[in-house]
């Protein structure tokens, strides 16, 4: 495996985004096995983009100006709904302990959607693998096939990191008020600045 791959591919799995800021509101309000949903989701949710970098549907996306918007409208209407949501008592992060945990699947679901939402990710894909992928290999999309399932399990992995040591305070976060409101004002801010962020960025 390229050194330099697996060197890029952790930084820029460590950068927070979207992935990270929900791994993070779903471990603080719903504990540490909750934010291991939510990085499953999260990284599941890369594998569409890969696939399109491989059979060349990123390009498409990159070609297609209409298709691009489209995409990206949902997207940032997604983003805003999150914001929204990480407002409210009943959001991503919930004051009370003992309150009904909602179900699995629905964790997994929201951070599989974070992701396919994003059209610059199929981009970024279609840019990034490539380059990786030595001149001589016998079956190309092999190989970025592969190099996208490191790429998922590294992020997997960091994510669920970055899950776990948010959830060791989660019991001092849930027994404030104050720092409730602020973390639920911090995330909503979040994603509503991702959000602004991908409606006026360009292909």
């Amino acid at each position: 495996m390229d050194p330099a791959f697996l060197l890029t591919a952790l930084v820029v799995v460590l950068i927070p985004g979207t992935g990270v800021i929900y791994t993070l509101a779903v471990a603080l309000g719903r504990g540490g096995m909750a934010s291991v949903s939510a990085a499953f989701g999260c990284t599941l949710g890369i594998l569409p983009h890969i696939m399109a970098a491989i059979l060349g549907l990123a390009a498409l996306l990159h070609a297609s100006a209409l298709l691009f918007q489209v995409v990206k409208i949902v997207g940032v209407v997604y983003l805003l709904w999150m914001a929204w949501s990480a407002l409210g008592d009943k959001g991503l992060i919930e004051a009370e302990p003992d309150r009904a945990e909602q179900p699995h699947w629905r964790i997994v679901l929201r951070g599989l959607l974070l992701n396919i939402l994003n059209p610059k990710l199929s981009i970024f894909f279609l840019a990034f693998l490539p380059q990786f992928v030595p001149v001589d290999a016998t079956v190309p999309a092999v190989h970025m096939a592969w190099l996208g399932f490191i790429f998922m399990a590294m992020t997997f992995v960091v994510f669920v990191i970055y899950g776990q040591m948010a959830a060791l305070v989660r019991g001092k976060v849930l027994s404030s008020p104050v720092i409730m409101k602020w973390l639920r004002r911090s995330f909503a801010a979040a994603f509503a600045a991702l959000g602004l962020k991908l409606a006026f960025s360009a292909r």
